[in-house]
């Protein structure tokens, strides 16, 4: 049962539900070795080597992390979720303990940002493109607790009439190029919003670190992770459409292959990667290549090209969305391009102006001596 003292109504407040009761040292607050990470500014980008004796579940100590300012250490026991808008007939604020009460699940999702692989549009397809130069390590896989957002839009009293949801986090307000964007915040659909979001408030059986949405985060499954929104205070559910920077300005496909007004970033595409450095030195003999494979619907195949011209079927180790797999390989001195092919993966990706989504087979270098 949610306490009197936790379901209030919204209409008339103007105080948000909570601050952050101190400013981080850095913009990243748990620790960021070199040997598990590469760190942009206030990203940090997971090194592929970390993962190879890693289980299906990336642990938080190596789970990449995408700012767009700085991790805001929050009061859970201050922290309010606020559901409110023309789309529902009951607001609430709900604290972290009225969260807790209700019935929750756990699912198993990726987070990957739209801008993972960004960076072989220019080393792979000669297409320059701004943002994170993200290689492959912009994605993770865990466990989430929370409560179902169909859940608690039920509880709202969520309308017939509702066709979006606006949920806005609470991190500094993002400014660039000299414009203040507001805080981060991006509409979903309430068809979407009713079928398999959750608010999240553990991650891989422990409440959420601060640097992945602590006290309570969306997980939009199979969407891009700027979907799911860290540090949540607030869900606006309303009767007309809602926008927000995140889905007009940023986030849209731009380009010669899209509409002039670009195509909205929503699911993601299918990816591979070797678990192995970047241009890695290997030793001549027989070696065991392993890797993950993702896809927003699951994986069916992988195919492992190590000379450029034939592909082997990989061995997949666990299924789902986040395929653990290897093959072996008879490695011979010299320079080698080793793929990774996730079902019917391109050669090239579609360019587009902000480098979101590619999808195409990515060219991992190594030298065997």
């Amino acid at each position: 049962m949610i306490s009197r003292r936790g379901v209030l109504i919204a209409a008339g407040l103007t105080v948000l539900p909570s601050r952050a009761v101190a400013a981080a040292a850095s913009p990243i607050v748990k620790p960021l070795p070199a040997s598990d990470f590469i760190v942009h500014g206030t990203n940090a980008e997971t090194r592929w080597e970390a993962l190879r004796d890693v289980g299906s579940l990336v642990p938080v100590s190596k789970f990449f992390v995408r700012n767009h300012t700085s991790t805001p250490l929050l009061d859970g026991s201050a922290w309010r979720l606020r559901i409110f808008g023309s789309g529902v007939s009951r607001p609430l604020s709900l604290s972290l303990r009225d969260l807790r009460a209700l019935p929750s699940c756990t699912v198993e999702a990726v987070i990957e940002c739209a801008g993972n692989g960004r960076s072989f549009f220019t080393t792979q397809q000669g297409q320059p493109v701004p943002g994170t130069p993200w290689k492959l390590g912009a994605v993770g896989n865990a466990r989430w607790r929370g409560v179902p957002l169909r859940e608690l839009l039920r509880l709202a009293g969520v309308r017939e009439s509702a066709v979006d949801v606006m949920p806005a986090g609470l991190d500094d307000e993002y400014v660039s190029g000299g414009v203040n964007h507001g805080r981060v915040r991006r509409p979903l659909p309430v068809s979407k919003a009713l079928d398999d979001v959750l608010v999240a408030y553990e991650m891989n059986g422990v409440d959420l670190p601060a640097d992945h949405g602590y006290p309570a985060r969306l997980v939009v499954p199979g969407w891009v992770g700027i979907a799911s929104i860290k540090w949540l205070g607030s869900l606006e559910v309303s009767s007309t459409p809602l926008h927000s920077p995140w889905d007009t300005d940023f986030y849209r496909l731009l380009g010669p292959s899209y509409p002039a007004a670009g195509t909205l970033v929503t699911s993601q595409v299918a990816k591979g990667a070797f678990e192995l450095p970047w241009e890695a030195t290997l030793t001549a003999g027989r070696q065991l290549l392993t890797g993950r494979a993702w896809a927003p619907g699951g994986v069916r195949r992988i195919s492992v090209s190590t000379d450029g011209r034939t592909w082997r079927r990989a061995t997949p180790v666990s299924g789902g969305g986040w395929t653990r797999w290897q093959i072996p390989w008879r490695a011979t001195p010299g320079a080698h391009v080793l793929r990774v092919r996730v079902d019917d993966q391109p050669e090239s990706a579609p360019f587009n102006t902000q480098g979101y989504l590619f999808g195409a087979v990515v060219k991992h270098p190594v030298t065997v001596v």
